[in-house]
C-alpha cells in the first residue's frame, strides 16, 4: 500500500506543510501548520467513489485507469 508523508517546514515568516514539491499556504505557527497537515492526512483516508481517471505523466503521456474509492494511502505527518 502506498504511504504519503506530509512534512511541516519553515516557510517565509511562518510555517507550512509540504507533500512532494507541493507546499501549502503559510501558517503563523508550527502548531497551526501541523494541525493543517494532520487534517489533510485524515482527508486522504476518507473513502470516495470508484471512478475512471485520466492523468498525464511527467513525459506528457496520458494514462487512463480505474480508481477504487476505498483504495486509500497510508498517511503520516513529520515535523
Amino acid at each position: 500500500m502506498e504511504k504519503i508523508v506530509y512534512h511541516v517546514v519553515k516557510h517565509g515568516d511562518g510555517w507550512a506543510y509540504k507533500l512532494g514539491d507541493t507546499i501549502s499556504e503559510e501558517f503563523r505557527t508550527h502548531d497551526a501548520a501541523r494541525a493543517a497537515a494532520l487534517s489533510a492526512a485524515r482527508r486522504q483516508n476518507l473513502p470516495g467513489k470508484d471512478a475512471h481517471i485520466t492523468w498525464e505523466d511527467e513525459a506528457g503521456k496520458w494514462h487512463t485507469e480505474y480508481a477504487h474509492g476505498d483504495d486509500r494511502p497510508q498517511t503520516d505527518v513529520e515535523g
